[in-house]
């Protein structure tokens, strides 16, 4: 490792939290019926960077966080090509916005996890993270992210024809 573990470990945060940060900028844009194609570079990019380096920890058996980062890759991998690949034309619009909002979710799905592991007064509440109140954040969250995508797909204009894609 180029890096030690404590400063690898920051660069991931750091990189972590931008794209959660952008995608929460890219998403809202969406609902907004905004495209915000610099917001959108940068949360795509972190995003994939945030996966790709979460492969970099040292680990001797695939764990849920891998699960979780290679379903995030296919997601982003879909997302991509709609977007740059076949400019978000006819349904592809769609795939697209569900795919910015599905992998800003499991960053911030496991942006739960690890304040549940880090933060003291959350492992006390839940130290095996199969306690009601993990449970009860998880399952807010992806409410939260089932709204946002609908609003995102339901007010994020096609481009080709001005209105919504329903």
């Amino acid at each position: 490792m180029i890096f030690s573990l404590a400063t690898f470990t920051l660069v991931h945060v750091v990189i972590s939290l931008a794209g959660i940060a952008s995608g929460f900028v890219v998403v809202f844009g969406l609902i907004g019926g905004k495209r915000l194609d610099r917001w959108t570079i940068g949360f795509l990019v972190t995003t994939v960077l945030t996966s790709v380096t979460g492969y970099g920890f040292p680990f001797d058996h695939l764990l849920p966080s891998h699960i979780v980062g290679g379903i995030s890759l296919v997601v982003l991998a879909v997302a991509i090509f709609a977007r740059y690949g076949r400019h978000m034309a006819g349904g592809w619009r769609r795939v697209y916005v569900i795919g910015a909002v599905v992998a800003l979710y499991f960053n911030v799905f496991v942006l739960v996890v690890q304040l549940f592991r880090r933060v003291p007064a959350l492992t006390a509440l839940a130290p095996t993270q199969s306690e009601p109140p993990f449970a009860i954040a998880q399952g807010i969250v992806l409410l939260l992210f089932a709204a946002l995508g609908v609003l995102a797909t339901t007010r994020f204009r096609d481009y080709n024809t001005g209105f919504a894609a329903v």
